[in-house]
């Protein structure tokens, strides 16, 4: 086994995701404290492999991995990691990581953790658990461990620049899938584009009610903003799916985030931890989103929206 740390990186439509260069970045902090390399895995064709500043990359390219199938990345994941054996590999706590960690873990025997919020020179990792409400310390056992990341756990920039790949055939027959892509069905659009606003005013759970709305609807006004929403407002019907900030949802950086009855749950933290300032207001004093805010106000999300549209 060597002391090399891969990051399996993920893409769409040509764009990479920003966990996968997270991932690069800590995987170089891990590796150079090993003795070993971060090595860049790309699974997928037509795609600029040369945009990560890891000490090298892996460029597997294939027609048949042009869209994402989880059968299919994952024998080539498999294959490739059988033959470099490295110390730890790393997926982003995604969709298709879900997927890719999942398999890997079953088909080696190696030991997985997920909700990784950060790793250790010792290989002992940080896990969200019970919503991120506790931090659980776990050390894998065995030669190799595989690691679930979550989004937002280390900085971006870290993994961004310019390493050369080496593009590799497939190193398994791809001929005899069982599992085929058919179509990708993509979201329609939205009255707004949450994503490219400076500043969002998202509602939570803690709003009580779609009849409540309508004070968080003013605040934004007055503050120039957009209002947006963790998952269970959405799941009510409360607001439109692209108004869903979060994992299954979508991933914004405004200069403004202020959050109105919102605990905190990974699920959302994924998808807005990188907004320039970010503020909390709810009743809950161990709310895990006072990790991560500014500014947080231990109050009634009513009486602080209401004083704060009478200020402005």
């Amino acid at each position: 086994m060597s002391n090399d740390v891969f990051v399996i990186t993920e893409h769409m439509d040509g764009k990479f995701s920003d966990v996968s260069f997270e991932l690069v970045g800590k995987a170089k902090e891990l590796a150079k404290a090993w003795g070993g390399q971060a090595v860049a895995v790309v699974v997928g064709s037509g795609i600029a492999s040369n945009v990560f500043a890891s000490d090298s990359t892996i460029h597997i390219d294939d027609a048949a991995l042009s869209h994402f199938n989880p059968e299919a990345y994952g024998k080539v994941v498999e294959a490739l990691v059988k033959e470099r054996s490295p110390r730890l590999v790393m997926f982003g706590w995604t969709v298709t990581g879900m997927d890719m960690a999942a398999w890997l873990s079953a088909r080696l025997g190696v030991a997985c953790a997920a909700y990784v919020k950060n790793i250790g020179a010792d290989l002992t990792m940080s896990c969200a658990a019970y919503g991120g409400k506790l931090t659980a310390e776990v050390a894998p056992e065995g030669g190799m461990a595989i690691a679930a990341c979550l989004a937002g756990s280390f900085p971006v920039e870290a993994g961004q620049g310019s390493t050369a790949a080496v593009t590799m055939a497939s190193p398994v027959d791809l001929n005899s899938l069982k599992m085929k892509f058919v179509e990708a069905t993509k979201p329609a659009g939205g009255d707004v584009d949450i994503t490219s606003q400076t500043k969002l005013v998202s509602i939570g759970r803690g709003i009580g009610g779609k009849e409540n709305m309508e004070l968080a609807e003013e605040l934004a006004q007055k503050l120039g903003a957009v209002v947006s929403a963790s998952r269970p407002v959405v799941d009510a019907g409360w607001l439109p799916r692209t108004r869903q900030v979060g994992k299954s949802g979508l991933k914004v950086k405004p200069k403004l985030y202020l959050m109105l009855g919102i605990s905190g749950a990974p699920e959302h933290l994924e998808g807005m931890q990188s907004a320039e300032l970010i503020i909390a207001v709810n009743t809950d004093k161990k709310a895990p989103i006072f990790n991560v805010a500014h500014y947080g106000a231990t109050a009634d999300l009513f009486e602080v929206a209401e004083a704060m549209v009478e200020l402005l």
